[in-house]
């Protein structure tokens, strides 16, 4: 496990906020501010939702987690949660290609975001982007490691379809703007695919990207890469940033980078029991290489990633826990 003591700031008499607080990054930054002290708001469209439950089970949520309905399109909404707030953990974002759910919600959403935050007079906003907004951009050799200065090319996600990460890209920037604009102290964390066990009963977009795997409903994989991280490195990451007084700019969060028939021999190897496929469905051309993607300042404030295979392990025995995958 990642070399994070979550009792090594504490958190008593801090008041923090976590934006989309049911989510799967979310729910791991809620559950670890709880053990190390914060009195923790979280926002939900429907706190209501049943969905939610795990929140109000975690470890010290009935005295020191509160729910907040909110609508982050509405600025108004926002407002009386940051108030009194040390930090803000903004991780509420749409995850999907279809540009009408995606562009609207992410770019002003954000902007909501640190403009209530500044008038809260929040001491620092974590902002939760994605590698998305860093690595798509197709005249970049894959032989050169990519780092915090790049930036996805935005015409290039545009003429791909590529509205998430165009999404993310806008976000990210629009939350940079605004930031600088009105004063907020602003740390960016840019997590590659976020993989792990669930605290949430509802499978996510990128657990699905495993389970797929698994399922029989992928019969081959592409000839394509994927960054990966544990989701509790996430989580610890944001903590980590907000905790450390020099942290600035944006952080990779990323351990290690597989193509798809690297992932599904890992699968195969811990569950041969699973109809995983063997063929990938671009059997002309070689394979294409990873990204190299450095995760250096990361390191440099102390966090040490949990290994990929440990992480794809345990994504599969937590989907199989929570019956999203039967155990044969």
């Amino acid at each position: 496990m990642p070399a994070f003591n979550t009792s090594s700031f504490c958190g008593e008499s801090r008041t923090v906020c976590v934006t989309g607080a049911s989510g799967f990054i979310a729910s791991w930054i809620v559950k670890f501010l709880l053990q190390k002290g914060y009195t923790v708001r979280g926002t939900l469209g429907n706190p209501d939702d049943p969905k939610n439950g795990h929140l109000k089970e975690m470890e010290g949520g009935k005295d020191r987690l509160t729910l907040h309905k909110v609508d982050i399109l509405d600025i108004h909404s926002l407002k009386p949660v940051f108030h009194a707030c040390d930090a803000v953990f903004h991780t509420a974002s749409p995850i999907t290609d279809n540009p009408d759910e995606m562009l609207v919600p992410a770019v002003n959403g954000s902007k909501n975001v640190i403009i209530a935050a500044a008038e809260a007079k929040v001491r620092r906003v974590v902002f939760t982007s994605s590698i998305g907004a860093v690595y798509m951009d197709p005249t970049r050799s894959r032989d050169l490691v990519v780092d915090e200065s790049c930036w996805s090319d935005l015409e290039y996600c545009k003429n791909t379809k590529n509205w998430y990460c165009y999404g993310k890209v806008m976000a990210e920037q629009t939350a940079w703007d605004i930031a600088k604009e009105k004063g907020v102290d602003l740390v960016v964390i840019n997590p590659g695919l976020v993989i792990g066990p669930l605290l949430q009963t509802s499978i996510n977009a990128s657990t699905i990207h495993i389970s797929k795997y698994l399922t029989g409903s992928a019969k081959t994989y592409v000839n394509a890469t994927q960054s990966y991280v544990h989701v509790k490195d996430v989580a610890f990451a944001h903590i980590l940033v907000y905790e450390t007084p020099s942290s600035s700019g944006r952080y990779i969060c990323s351990e290690s980078s597989l193509h798809r028939g690297e992932l599904v021999e890992i699968l195969a190897k811990f569950f041969p029991e699973y109809p995983i496929p063997t063929k990938c469905s671009d059997e002309k051309n070689p394979r294409v290489k990873p990204y190299i993607f450095s995760n250096q300042k990361l390191k440099d404030l102390g966090l040490e990633f949990t290994p990929v295979k440990e992480s794809i392990y345990e994504t599969v025995k937590s989907l199989q826990e929570k019956g999203h995958l039967p155990t044969l």
